[in-house]
């Protein structure tokens, strides 16, 4: 079973974040990054912040990460979650790749076991139009 349900809606894909997605569709969690400068950037972007480049490639992420920040919802921000009250939002760090973050969600979190600094672990979930996501879990 998933952590939130598989109704809940997709990611509004285009073309600059439509690579990111795809490779998530083959389960590889990767984030962009500038061949001139080498910044890694998340989400995509057109160009490069750090050095405005449109030269682009994609670095693959590690399967762990920690958890840098998170909060628990108790207000359904849509109605496809509203059976899932309450849920986490967390936001994983990855000390490989300095500077990108990821937010998604960890699925075997409880409220009073849910600390800054948790090793999770990728795992996969699909969401509306099977499209898949990246969700942790707890090691």
């Amino acid at each position: 079973m998933s952590y939130l349900p598989q109704t809940v809606p997709g990611p509004k894909i285009d073309e600059v974040n439509a690579p990111f997605w795809d490779k998530c569709n083959s389960q590889h969690l990767c984030f962009q990054q500038c061949t001139d400068c080498q910044h890694l950037v998340h989400p995509p972007l057109p160009v490069c912040p750090a050095c405005q480049s449109v030269n682009r490639t994609w670095k693959k992420a590690p399967l762990r990460g920690r958890v840098y920040s998170f909060t628990w919802v108790h207000t359904a921000a849509h109605n496809s979650v509203s059976e899932s009250l309450p849920y986490n939002v967390v936001l994983i760090d990855f000390p490989q790749m300095l500077g990108v973050r990821l937010v998604s969600n960890v699925i075997n979190a409880l409220q009073n076991n849910l600390t800054i600094g948790d090793e999770v672990e990728l795992i996969w979930e699909c969401v509306e139009h099977d499209q898949k996501i990246p969700r942790f879990k707890k090691i």
